[in-house]
């Protein structure tokens, strides 16, 4: 799992403690330096960050790397953190639940990155920059404050969307919606036979859903406009059509949805979609390996597909997604963590990540796949299909706004009734305006 999108107060304590430099020992009274590393463990597993840090050790004999890695990293480094003990390097992306990335974004808290980018890989003759995926830099998840200053390197990259079992489409000869009219369609057959449409491990998987279905509606423009508060945005009409699209795609969740919409039941949600449970779900490619050892329906086969046109023939979008790595401004091996990270997209990581699936940004690396990553990442060959990078911009902190959580965890409250698709609007453009005044 990598996400859902609260920001809690634990990470809220983080922000006063950020000024000044890291304490504790250097690690290197023996003449060489540890570098410490904090990593999400999220589906790709742990064993590929063990095997890249052997292999950079090799080739750096005066650097000793101590990894530390977790389910839930951010539980574990910000204690450390408020004594003023950082990690070096931290590979987590936005839009985790403790949103800990976002609040060290808002506090401007993390290393300027910009220069990594000029780097060489070590061992290699080209720079960081060369190697990476043309637009993968620059967008508001590198580059938070909307400037030419990269924060977030972009780590792995992966195309987002509708998950679903081909092998039941196959079987029941149904043919997957490419309109909205059609998928509503398919919902009120499917509920005649007793599966439900739509389901979602946790309602924080709506970004990659929210994200597709703004520019949808309104173009790049639009979703622009949404992701920088732009004034009343959330009062247009285009604004409504997404929120009555979601509202009626809530009304045929599956009924376990709610229940199991949290960080110790999410795989549940997951499994209705292999025991043909549920249609649909939001997912990355990650889901793959998360449930690589979950039983499954005979003759299951994962597809992806973006989310239904609007309008017929009209233009679709696919939200990548893309998980960081990024050091903190209070780390104290800062020259070492970024030789690090340029290694982390030499090819021998390249390699040995793209064995766990984890796909990094990297020119050419997408030929290299094969199975259904290769299925996956196809998706990026379709003419009327656009990727889709980014997420809201960072302004000041407001106390009690958080738009993730007020525009993803609603729509548990949506399922179960306990507030409406009109309140859902107001309290969108409420905190949208809060957010804008604070960037100005």
């Amino acid at each position: 799992m990598r996400r859902s999108l609260v920001l809690t107060g634990a990470a809220v304590t983080v922000l006063g403690l950020l000024a000044g430099c890291s304490s504790g020992g250097s690690g290197s009274d023996s003449g060489r330096t540890t570098l410490k590393v904090a990593a999400l463990e999220g589906g790709y597993g742990r064993a590929m960050y063990t095997q890249v840090i052997e292999e950079y050790e090799a080739s750096h004999p005066d650097i000793d790397v101590e990894l530390q890695i977790s389910k839930s990293i951010e539980d574990e480094i910000t204690p450390n953190m408020k004594a003023g003990k950082y990690p070096d390097v931290v590979v987590l992306g936005q839009g985790r639940k403790a949103a800990l990335t976002e609040t060290l974004i808002k506090d401007k808290a993390l290393e300027d990155l910009t220069p990594v980018l000029k780097e060489k890989v070590p061992g290699e003759n080209t720079t960081v920059g060369d190697k990476l995926t043309k637009g993968i830099v620059g967008n508001l998840n590198t580059n938070p404050y909307g400037n030419d200053q990269t924060y977030l390197m972009p780590m792995y990259y992966a195309p987002t969307g509708l998950f679903y079992n081909q092998g039941l489409f196959e079987q029941k000869g149904w043919k997957v919606p490419s309109t909205w009219d059609e998928m509503f369609a398919l919902g009120d057959q499917a509920k005649k036979q007793g599966i439900p449409l739509f389901t979602y491990p946790t309602a924080g998987y709506l970004d990659s859903y929210f994200f597709a279905l703004l520019a949808d509606i309104g173009g790049e423009q639009f979703y622009t406009d949404v992701m920088t508060y732009k004034k009343d945005v959330w009062k247009t009409a285009n604004a409504r059509k997404a929120l009555d699209i979601t509202t009626r795609l809530l009304s045929y969740a599956a009924p376990a949805t709610v229940g199991y919409a949290n960080e110790q039941d999410f795989t549940k949600n997951q499994q209705l979609i292999l025991d043909n449970k549920a249609l649909f779900m939001p997912n990355g490619t990650w889901i793959v390996g998360g449930m690589a050892d979950a039983p499954r329906a005979k003759g299951f086969k994962w597809g992806l597909t973006p989310l239904p046109a609007v309008t017929a023939g009209g233009k679709r979008y696919i939200t990548t997604s893309v998980e960081s790595v990024w050091i903190p401004k209070a780390a104290q091996h800062k020259d070492a963590a970024k030789d690090f990270i340029a290694y982390l997209y030499s090819d021998k990581a390249a390699k040995i990540f793209a064995e766990s699936n984890a796909i990094q940004p990297i020119e050419g690396i997408a030929s290299s796949l094969t199975g259904e990553n290769a299925e996956f990442y196809q998706v990026y060959e379709d003419p009327s299909v656009s990727a889709l990078v980014g997420g809201f911009a960072s302004t000041a902190p407001v106390a009690g706004v958080d738009i993730k959580a007020t525009l993803f965890d609603t729509a548990n409250s949506i399922i179960s009734g306990d507030t409406t698709e009109d309140k859902w609007q107001t309290a969108l453009n409420d905190a949208s305006e809060k957010l804008r005044q604070a960037g100005d």
